[in-house]
């Protein structure tokens, strides 16, 4: 193999400049398609065969600036193809570069420089604002994008299912503000959960850092982080969904069918006189409320002086949502049976979760963390089982994880009595995360599994990430710099370094999906979609789930299809979008903390 590096290293040096300028663009060429810090690792991976060395050339491929030998073939174990590696990680010159390989091509230009992924981190953060309900976004704001206010939601009647003394069946209620859940235009309090839960644990991480960043939102400017200011336009619709005379919170505000696929202001729903209801009462968006309520209450309280009343407000509202759910244990959402109860039928999505051990472990910890009362923390069974499941709607345990090591110093003593044993399981989780994931065909820790494509797969790459940096920040070991390494590989994956090529990020990359299941997306009669959202991503089970036509792939790790009809595979979702917004603050803020760190040694 030493003697073939050497033939083709001398062929590329013989032929030169005509070879590698008379190179195609190969999409065989596997890479983060926006770039490299330039003190941290840098790969690509070719898919299929190649030689045995690469070049990192500028972009004109005029100039070679350096030269590498690619790694030994490995096989994709879901798929059985071959890829090799290009590892040029000792490269740390600035600018914008591709990876050639002699014979086969060159990649999409990428950029090597400190704060590379900080246009992304704003733009995932302002794909919020493009899901606002109930409002005007103006081209000050918006851009090419820009649109009327849909679904003003002052005029929303409480379905049968929702009915109580205090507001019977057809009572009126205001419900404005909040984001569109996903490609669709109706609202989820149990999605809304983790969204929320994940972003306000972004502000407590990484409050520094979160106060730098502006998106050129109508609150940019004044005394709030921009980060906080979008949180702030969903937790106010949040606050409207409680009903003030048991603390009980309504599953979701919805039309009784999806809209057509028109913008949000030409749907029959954005009609303040029709059809938009708030439906059953729910065990599970009940606790999501209250864990999202006593975490604001904390990140709030910082700015009551802009705020006067809002923390205490979502205290009260987290208390008062505690108590119905101790009395009603056993209501949870059945969208089936509600239907054959009930008119009229609602089949909106679903968000149905049978089991909420995990919600009750999530809103007991936030409102223990803000109260310090210690009987929300006796209420729960910590620790029900030894797994440490990764986040995700249906499952919400490890959220309580995240904050009770976060505040470990703080806690009370029956609290901190727990602290190493979650920090252990965090650890445990994120090294059984990376395991093997140097021999995987992607280099990434997503994609070891055939599982890690579900629906949404790329939100569980978002979220392995999170789970990754939340291990570096606990841990003091020499060594933790492998859990920061390898989140920011799944930051990769996300960006093109996977089986499909794609930037799975809308604007973000020179292959990205172009027509997601989005309503705006498809209807506003622009062809670039709506920036900074994340698609759903490969899922195994795709063609089956939506039969959209076009998937050509059966291989788990390629089924994906760039079409608008694909809600299985190419929609988007703000629980998808938020650990997107997460792993790119968080990694930016890290880099930053660790170029202060060098210039300080210097």
């Amino acid at each position: 193999m030493k003697l073939l590096s050497i033939v083709s290293l001398l062929l590329v040096l013989i032929l030169g400049k005509g070879t590698t300028q008379g190179q195609n663009l190969s999409e065989a060429i596997r890479l983060n398609q926006l770039g490299y810090y330039p003190k941290a690792a840098k790969l690509a991976v070719v898919v299929g065969n190649a030689g045995d060395s690469f070049q990192l050339m500028t972009p004109d491929r005029k100039k070679a600036l350096f030269t590498g030998t690619l790694s030994q073939p490995r096989q994709n174990a879901i798929s059985r193809k071959m890829t090799r590696i290009a590892d040029f990680s000792a490269f740390g010159k600035t600018g914008t570069f591709v990876v050639v390989i002699p014979g086969l091509g060159h990649s999409y230009p990428f950029d090597i420089r400190p704060d590379v992924h900080k246009n992304l981190a704003i733009g995932a953060l302002k794909g919020f604002y493009y899901q606002r309900a109930s409002t005007d976004l103006p081209e000050k704001f918006a851009g090419k994008w820009a649109r009327p206010a849909g679904h003003p939601d002052t005029h929303v009647l409480v379905h049968p299912s929702a009915a109580s003394a205090n507001r019977p069946a057809g009572t009126v209620i205001s419900s404005p503000g909040g984001w569109y859940d996903a490609g669709d235009y109706n609202k989820y309090i149990v999605n809304s959960g983790i969204t929320m839960g994940t972003l306000l644990s972004l502000y407590e991480d990484f409050p520094a850092y979160s106060k730098s960043i502006t998106t050129n939102i109508p609150e940019s400017g004044n005394r709030l982080p921009d980060l906080l200011d979008e949180v702030l336009w969903n937790l106010r619709w949040m606050l409207t969904m409680q009903d003030p005379a048991d603390g009980g919170v309504y599953h979701k505000l919805t039309n009784p069918k999806f809209d057509g696929m028109v913008m949000p202001d030409k749907t029959g729903s954005s009609d303040p006189l029709k059809g938009r209801y708030v439906v059953q009462k729910g065990i599970t968006a009940t606790l999501d409320f209250a864990a999202v309520m006593a975490q604001a209450a904390r990140v709030y309280r910082a700015y009551d002086r802009e705020l006067p009343g809002l923390a205490d407000s979502c205290v009260a509202a987290a208390t008062k949502a505690w108590t119905w759910a101790k009395a009603n244990p056993t209501v949870a959402y059945n969208q089936t049976a509600m239907n054959a109860a009930f008119d009229p039928d609602v089949v909106t999505g679903g968000y149905e979760d049978r089991n909420a051990s995990d919600e009750w472990i999530w809103a007991a910890t936030e409102l223990y963390v803000t109260t310090r009362d210690d009987a929300y923390y006796k209420a729960i069974n910590l620790f029900p089982d030894p797994k440490t499941p990764l986040p995700s709607w249906p499952q919400v345990r490890t959220l309580a994880y995240y904050t009770l090591a976060r505040f470990g110093k703080n806690l009370t003593a029956v609290g901190k009595k727990d602290v190493q044993t979650i920090q252990q399981r965090l650890t445990a989780m994120a090294d059984s995360l990376i395991m093997g994931a140097d021999t995987q065909a992607f280099q990434t820790v997503m994609g070891k599994s055939a599982s890690d494509f579900i629906w949404g797969s790329s939100a569980e790459a978002a979220n392995q990430g999170i789970a990754l940096l939340q291990a570096y920040r606990l841990t003091t070991s020499p060594n933790r710099s492998k859990y920061l390494h390898y989140a920011l590989g799944n930051l990769d994956y996300l960006l093109g370094r996977n089986a499909v090529g794609y930037s799975f990020v809308t604007g973000f990359g020179d292959k990205t999906p172009m027509h997601p299941h989005h309503r705006p997306s498809v209807a506003d009669g622009i062809n670039e979609p709506v920036p900074g959202l994340l698609s759903g991503g490969t899922n195994a089970n795709a063609a089956r789930q939506d039969k959209c036509a076009g998937y050509t792939a059966t291989v788990a790790d390629e089924v994906y299809v760039d079409a608008d009809c694909s809600y299985a595979s190419n929609e988007i979702a703000i629980n998808w979008n938020a650990p997107l917004v997460y792993l790119a603050f968080a990694l930016e803020a890290l880099q930053n903390e660790q170029k202060t760190t060098r210039s300080a040694n210097n």
